[in-house]
């Protein structure tokens, strides 16, 4: 039985094929999300089921997940972000009690029961602040790639204060900011810790450990310490966080969960 979950999300598409018996994973990837998002999902789980000698005939089903789900005709069904995190973060990490999942355009905390099971969650999906987006326009104007926030973070000795989080406003900050003699690495780790401070003010009330980081924000260095810095508590980065979404839809696919 060849099981495929299909994670649209708003940056990037990503694609796991699995084997539903064994839940070994035969195939994983991703591509940029676009315009035509149902073509780009097709064209990447084509590409993904060729590599291990399958095509969709082979599919015993499919379940979409992430923001464009339902725009990707492939899926036998789509399940929400947050049962598919949940699911994917507890097959890698068992032990976990908490996910904190930030994407390209929203971010979310989820409780687990010692069961994995999902029993509380808090989410900011009104505004980009405190997701990809916001990491991608503060790169854009410090001149440096996602990848290279981390590192100029690192070399902060005085974190500047960040008053806005609107993306809008963003860039207008920096500007300002960088006007009046603050340090990029001072700007990059002011923007990490206030990021942070977002999400330990959507946990609210004390979390449970362990705490597992997740999502494509996840593949920014540095931004696991600031998490752990405001929540008070050690914070792990899921193994290949950018593909959770998308490892829990293929699980939920073999489970038959829909």
């Amino acid at each position: 039985m060849i099981c495929a979950g299909i994670d649209a999300g708003s940056r990037t598409i990503k694609v796991v094929v699995m084997d539903g018996s064994t839940r070994d994973v035969l195939a994983a990837g991703s591509a940029d999300q676009g315009v035509q998002q149902d073509r780009l999902a097709g064209e990447l789980l084509d590409r993904l089921l060729a590599r291990c000698g399958r095509s969709r005939r082979d599919l015993s089903r499919t379940v979409a997940t992430g923001y464009a789900r339902h725009a990707v005709s492939a899926a036998d069904t789509t399940i929400t972000e947050i049962t598919c995190h949940a699911r994917g973060v507890r097959h890698r990490v068992p032990e976990a009690r908490t996910v904190v999942e930030i994407g390209g355009q929203d971010s979310k905390l989820l409780r687990l029961s010692p069961a994995g099971a999902v029993h509380d969650f808090s989410m900011n999906d009104r505004c980009a602040a405190g997701t990809g987006c916001f990491l991608e326009v503060v790169a854009r104007r410090l001149g440096v790639d996602l990848a290279g926030l981390g590192a100029l973070a690192r070399r902060s000795t005085a974190p500047a204060a960040i008053s806005s989080m609107c993306v809008v406003f963003a860039e207008t900050e920096i500007i300002g900011l960088l006007a009046g003699g603050a340090a990029p690495q001072d700007i990059v780790a002011g923007v990490l810790a206030a990021i942070a401070s977002r999400i330990a003010a959507m946990a609210g009330r004390k979390i449970a450990s362990p705490v597992i980081f997740t999502g494509g924000v996840a593949l920014v260095p540095g931004m696991d310490e600031a998490l752990s810095a405001a929540l008070g508590l050690p914070v792990t980065v899921a193994p290949d966080p950018q593909m959770t979404g998308a490892l829990g839809a293929a699980l939920l696919a073999a489970d038959g969960r829909d």
